[in-house]
């Protein structure tokens, strides 16, 4: 029997007793800092304060609207942000066999950064008042997603993983070099806010964003739920998935389109976050002690959200009032975790 084949076996004892705990734990943790990212902020309220905002929306007060519409919001989009990114990390990485290929391998991000480059770094944005507040978000949501429809159509015609990450990287660089060339003719002062979005952050969310995240996102992930066990025949080879009855070229292209959907949902909206959906599912993977997606999708979704909540935390406190990079601080918590993971295992690439 292999690794996989015993990682998958659902029914070891062990398994079934140390994953309740692990969920209990995550669980805990992430409800923990989400109160915690609550809760901290550079302007300080005291437990009654923060109460009695919590107990009273409506309530008109300085406190209130600092929490309602600014802290809350962000907390809750880290911790979605952080559970999307490391599904769609996941199931790249299932798709391609490949233990560092992450949700922006495809050129997603680089989809959603040419065309908020076009806005910021342009005028093309002139005349359109009407969707003035939400312009950036809608141009990197159109940017991710059109090269993810590019990207699907391509894995339609072609079997190989490996040509389809090629076809990827050729899409990241190519929307790479048309934002490098509208940078270099842009003005300073539009320089200095789209490098400030590449940088990513979940500041600034807004409830009709985080209803979003909540009803597309949240049936995205019930649609991979119920695809588990396809998933875990998906592990053992395309032939063995075949001969358990899966389409594989109609779930190829299910596995593409969701993860690209979740990684493109929350790029538009925070920018570019580095590293949570490549070191992510590592770390699940780890925690839980296997690989059977039935426990490792809501397990990496917990984990996700935990390290993403906790990476904000950090970039807006720790050398408050300014506040870091978002990407520069997963990059510091997720880098070492990749390379510790590549060097203990000597994973081939």
């Amino acid at each position: 029997m292999t690794t996989s084949e015993c990682c998958l076996d659902p029914v070891r004892p062990l398994l079934l007793r140390r994953a309740p705990v692990v969920f209990a734990l995550l669980g805990l943790l992430t409800v923990l800092m989400l109160g915690i990212n609550v809760a901290v902020g550079s302007i300080a309220f005291s437990p009654a304060e923060i109460w009695q905002a919590l107990r009273n929306p409506a309530e008109a007060s300085t406190t209130s609207f600092i929490l309602w519409n600014i802290r809350i919001p962000r907390a809750i989009a880290a911790v979605f942000g952080g559970a999307y990114l490391a599904a769609s990390g996941l199931l790249l990485q299932i798709y391609f066999r490949n233990p560092i290929v992450g949700p922006y391998i495809l050129g997603i991000s680089s989809g959603a950064t040419l065309m908020v480059s076009f806005v910021m770094l342009t005028s093309v944005t002139v005349g359109w008042t009407l969707f003035t507040p939400f312009i950036s978000t809608l141009a990197a949501f159109a940017g991710a997603y059109a090269v993810m429809l590019i990207v699907l159509a391509i894995a339609s015609r072609i079997k190989g993983g490996v040509t389809l990450l090629i076809v990827g990287l050729m899409m990241g660089y190519l929307c790479g070099a048309v934002t490098a060339i509208l940078t270099a003719f842009a003005e300073k002062d539009k320089i200095k806010g789209f490098v400030l979005w590449q940088l990513g952050s979940f500041s600034g969310f807004k409830w009709d964003e985080i209803t979003i995240l909540l009803v597309l996102g949240g049936a995205i992930l019930a649609l991979l739920y119920v695809q588990s066990k396809p998933l875990n025949a998906f592990l053992l080879g395309e032939e063995y998935a075949a001969s358990m009855g899966v389409n594989i070229r109609r779930f190829r292209l299910l596995i593409l389109l969701c993860a690209c959907a979740l990684a493109g949902m929350i790029t538009s909206m925070a920018g570019p976050v580095a590293f949570i959906g490549m070191a992510v599912p590592h770390m699940a993977r780890l925690g839980f002690g296997t690989s059977d997606n039935r426990i490792l999708i809501p397990g990496a979704c917990l984990t996700g959200g935990l390290v993403a909540s906790l990476c904000d935390l950090i970039a807006r406190t720790v050398m408050a009032p300014v506040e870091l990079p978002l990407s520069a601080v997963t990059a510091f918590f997720g880098a070492p975790i990749v390379i510790t993971l590549l060097l203990k295992r000597r994973v081939k690439l």
